[in-house]
């Protein structure tokens, strides 16, 4: 891991929260890491709308000002930030969503006390990012039954999602997902990769923390594959165990590829998801890009 130190000199910090997340303690979370880092002479901006986040984000780059833009909510935010600000803008996670994968992989804390700890010390490393059909992803992307999932779930959303909103979901994709046979051309190779789910990941983390890919590696300028034949429910929960005892990564049941650039295709309308948000459907063309995320790491000590 390679460490960069912000400008000691740059104060600003803007605290990008998410809007729908509708929960009074995570606001007050946020406001009290507000008055820390006001106490130890910061200056900061407490906004929800994303448009005024990203323009003061460009004046403090322009100026020199800009210590850091917060990320408080789940890998969602995350995502949203580093899809709208300048490339190399220095995002600080406060890990405050229904899901916060990437926060758990650089070992993040929601503490306001550590994550303060962590503006005032300004450590940053940079890690690998994905960009599917365009759009940036920062954990992991999939297509198949769990994208769908997504969708359901997304499409009844009323305000902040917690983990009970997935349940029927799950229960009504489980009635109607028929499993569409999924092919990955992996970059110039000749013969696809055929299955009926697909997972690719930058870092290794799954819901749950199912060890999919437990030795991908987001900081080595490539993106990891992992792909099951199996389609039906009973082929589902038989993969779900068997993942969560790390015993498939030897099955002739899947497929795992490193890859620098993969196209998803299906013979009909397959719906992808991208860091827990619905994607679209396919076809799907996904690139790393190495590098391309500049993160705060946890303070020392």
């Amino acid at each position: 891991m390679s460490i960069e130190t912000v400008d000691p000199s740059a104060k600003q910090v803007i605290i990008s929260m998410n809007p729908h997340s509708g929960a009074q303690d995570q606001r007050d979370l946020c406001e009290k890491v507000s008055r820390q880092l006001l106490d130890e002479g910061f200056e900061t901006e407490l906004l929800t709308d994303i448009d005024k986040v990203v323009a003061a984000c460009k004046s403090g780059l322009e100026k020199g000002s800009l210590r850091a833009v917060v990320a408080a909510g789940g890998d969602g935010t995350v995502s949203l930030l580093a899809n709208l600000l300048p490339p190399g803008t220095p995002i600080a996670i406060f890990p405050l969503g229904t899901e916060n994968l990437l926060a758990k992989h650089l070992q993040l804390s929601a503490s306001p006390e550590a994550f303060v700890k962590s503006i005032r010390e300004g450590n940053t490393m940079r890690i690998d990012a994905g960009r599917a059909n365009g759009k940036l992803f920062l954990v992991m992307a999939s297509c198949g039954f769990d994208a769908e999932v997504v969708q359901r779930v997304h499409a009844a959303r009323k305000g902040h999602i917690n983990h009970w909103a997935y349940v029927k979901p799950i229960l009504n994709s489980i009635q109607a997902y028929d499993y569409p046979e999924i092919r990955v051309q992996v970059d110039d190779e000749e013969k696809n990769v055929s299955g009926r789910w697909a997972f690719f990941f930058n870092v290794p983390r799954y819901a749950m923390n199912l060890p999919l890919v437990p030795n991908a590696d987001a900081e080595d300028g490539l993106l990891d594959m992992c792909t099951f034949r199996g389609g039906n429910l009973v082929r589902g929960l038989y993969y779900l165990g068997a993942v969560f005892f790390k015993q498939h990564l030897d099955w002739k049941e899947t497929t795992f590829k490193r890859f620098k650039r993969v196209r998803i295709v299906a013979d009909r309308p397959v719906p992808y998801q991208l860091d827990g948000d619905p994607g679209g459907v396919l076809p799907l063309e996904i690139v790393v890009q190495p590098n391309f995320l500049r993160v705060f790491v946890a303070g020392t000590g």
